[in-house]
């Protein structure tokens, strides 16, 4: 087992709060699945609810769809409705384009195995991730039965996207290849053509031009008319190899790193990046022991089975901990959290105005389930290790 693996283990089996029906989900993905997506805690809370079957959503006939150039234009198809969705116009490069007939302008950027055709359409970066846009095409799918689950802070804001699975891993400038961790978000265009957007976060900010190379070894969706059966996860999963390397060029317009420095013990808020699209905290925090216990045990083996308690406890020795982030705009809007591990929490704008940033930050998960439940003037406020208003503009 790999330190890469025993992490991405540690990181899900250690969430502060795991769903049973989401344990129950993923012990059904075991031998399907390598990895299960995540998903920003405000939303996890509501995952059963959240999953919705598409069917009358949208999806369109399969002769109509072919008529419609949709390559090149992918981040217009999806960017009311993914996670990180705004206005990417003039933002992104577009890598590949088609025309009416369906033809492609180069062949670079698509690849085909197992009768699954990945075809990278847009890309853009702002430093700090790299937003890329896809079509899947699978002649013998049907994607008309993906659910779509809930994109927005709430379910009122009435915003979802079908969800495409992906394992592999990329690199970028030739470092070291790190695991794939986010589906495609998109929509389902008709029974064997997916549209979606894939957010890769980079470790290390990036500048100028690079190269992100995609080894996509399997590729897998749900099917609602499973959501209650023993093999709910990927029952539609492919092993291949799909292996592609795209150029982008990093755009640093309209982002903005704001220096902060606050401290408070041993947990201190370094900076704050605003970009277009996300908000990115930088935190340092502290290491603390973890011990064995049999809760730690079930759910460390709900990942990986095969697991032995020495390696457990390898895992579980010094790690270094996320605290719980939460962040307000001016008008006591939330932004979405979308993932948070040590030392980085990342948040959507979803076209929220960003003037002034109100960050809080806990060390006690209790403390930021209160406030995310009621809000900015939460009497949780007062119990934050870090409370700090930062202006933008």
């Amino acid at each position: 087992m790999t330190d890469k693996k025993l992490d991405q283990i540690l990181k899900q089996a250690l969430a502060p709060e795991i769903d049973e029906r989401e344990i129950r989900v993923l012990k059904r993905r075991q031998g399907k699945m390598k990895k299960f997506s995540k998903i920003g805690r405000p939303a996890a809370a509501a995952i059963a609810a959240a999953v919705i079957g598409i069917g009358g959503l949208g999806y369109v006939n399969p002769v109509l769809a072919a008529k419609i150039p949709l390559i090149g234009k992918i981040f217009e198809k999806v960017e009311d409705n993914v996670t990180y969705f705004g206005d990417y116009a003039d933002k992104g490069t577009v890598l590949t384009n088609e025309d009416q007939a369906g033809n492609l302008d180069t062949s670079d950027y698509s690849v085909s195995d197992k009768g699954i055709t990945l075809t990278a359409s847009e890309i853009y970066c702002d430093g700090y991730s790299i937003f890329l846009t896809v079509n899947i095409e699978a002649e013998g799918a049907d994607f008309t039965h993906i659910p779509e689950h809930y994109t927005g802070v709430n379910a009122a804001d009435n915003r979802t996207a079908a969800g495409f699975y992906i394992d592999g891993t990329w690199s970028v400038a030739g470092n070291s290849s790190e695991q794939l961790q986010n589906t495609f978000e998109g929509e389902v265009i008709d029974s064997h053509t997916f549209a979606g957007m894939l957010k890769v976060n980079l470790g290390e900010k990036a500048s100028g031009s690079g190269e992100l190379s995609l080894n996509v070894n399997g590729l897998g969706y749900d099917d609602d008319r499973m959501l209650d059966s023993e093999e709910i996860s990927a029952s539609h999963w492919t092993d291949g190899n799909w292996h592609i390397v795209l150029p982008f060029e990093v755009n640093e317009t309209d982002v903005k790193t704001i220096e902060v420095g606050e401290k408070n013990g041993s947990i201190e808020l370094n900076n704050v990046v605003i970009s277009p699209y996300q908000v990115i905290v930088h935190t340092t925090t502290p290491g603390k022991q973890r011990e064995l216990t049999d809760d730690r045990r079930e759910k460390l083996l709900s990942k990986d089975p095969d697991m032995t308690d020495a390696e457990m406890l390898e895992i579980l020795g010094w790690s270094y901990e996320p605290c719980q982030t939460i962040i307000f705009n001016q008008d006591g809007e939330m932004l979405y959290s979308d993932s948070e591990m040590a030392g980085r929490a990342g948040f959507a704008v979803q076209r929220k105005e960003i003037e002034t940033l109100h960050i809080f930050i806990f060390d006690n998960l209790d403390d930021w389930q209160q406030m995310e439940s009621e809000g900015m003037n939460s009497s949780a406020a007062d119990r934050a290790v870090i409370a700090k208003e930062i202006l933008v503009d």
